[in-house]
């Protein structure tokens, strides 16, 4: 569904970017992944078939460089999945001043940057494209400890539907996926580090779940692949909520 194209996904090293890169590789793309860890990166490149180059999208002259370097190889950026992100803990009474601007800074400003250099060069081109951004069913309120994350993806789902109708009639769509809870390696780091999970963390979250367990990463990249692709036909603006979770319903 994607032959042809050329797709940067940012945080695509791990998780649901590294799970939607090897996703769009199969679907006949050419695909560069970014990410903070040059060794993990190059690894997971190699595997899949894509091409790496570092980036923090918490550094907007790095993103400025990545987008460049992107186009000076490969000609053009046809779509973007932002899949970046940052879910270190924090409350309204705990997080620090430093805590909350990381989470802009990658959660917010990172994909706005990422998606302003992406639509400029769509633009230069007069080409129509895609974008993807990675969401939170957070965004809807969240959980207390997840304040500035909550605040961040909020943020995100706005200016998704902003750039979206900003950009329809230059045939650039836009839409976000707010997934839940999902099972990666970053969550597992999560789990252990800020919640105090054992082993059995997995085992104890499906029981509460109706899925009976968590989101796959691969699932979330099928969906990803075909927003991203052609066949989403002319959806744009929708935020879509990726979940087990029925967002607004309670028992």
């Amino acid at each position: 569904m994607l032959s042809g194209k050329v797709v940067l996904v940012s945080g695509g090293t791990s998780g649901v970017g590294a799970a939607a890169a090897r996703a769009a590789v199969r679907a006949g793309a050419q695909v560069v992944v970014t990410g903070r860890r040059r060794e993990q990166g190059a690894k997971v490149a190699a595997d899949i078939g894509a091409r790496y180059l570092p980036c923090d999208v918490a550094d907007t002259d790095r993103i400025t460089a990545t987008v460049e370097a992107v186009v000076d190889e490969y000609g053009r950026v046809d779509a973007l999945l932002n899949a970046a992100g940052l879910t270190d803990r924090g409350s309204l009474l705990d997080t620090t001043p430093a805590l909350f601007d990381r989470h802009i800074a990658i959660d917010l400003r990172g994909p706005f940057f990422l998606m302003q250099a992406v639509v400029r060069d769509m633009l230069r081109r007069e080409a129509p494209g895609t974008i993807v951004n990675i969401g939170s069913e957070q965004a809807h309120g969240g959980a207390p400890t997840l304040a500035p994350y909550a605040a961040a993806k909020a943020g995100l789902a706005a200016l998704t539907k902003n750039v979206a109708h900003a950009h329809r009639f230059d045939r650039i769509r836009v839409n976000q996926l707010n997934i839940g809870w999902t099972d990666t390696d970053g969550e597992d780091r999560t789990q252990r580090t800020f919640e105090g999970a054992g082993d059995d963390w997995r085992d104890r979250a499906a029981a509460r779940l109706p899925a009976g367990r968590l989101g796959d990463p691969d699932e979330i990249a099928d969906m990803i692949v075909l927003l991203l692709s052609d066949r989403s036909g002319v959806v744009t603006g929708s935020v879509v909520d990726w979940d087990q979770a029925v967002i607004g319903t309670h028992d």
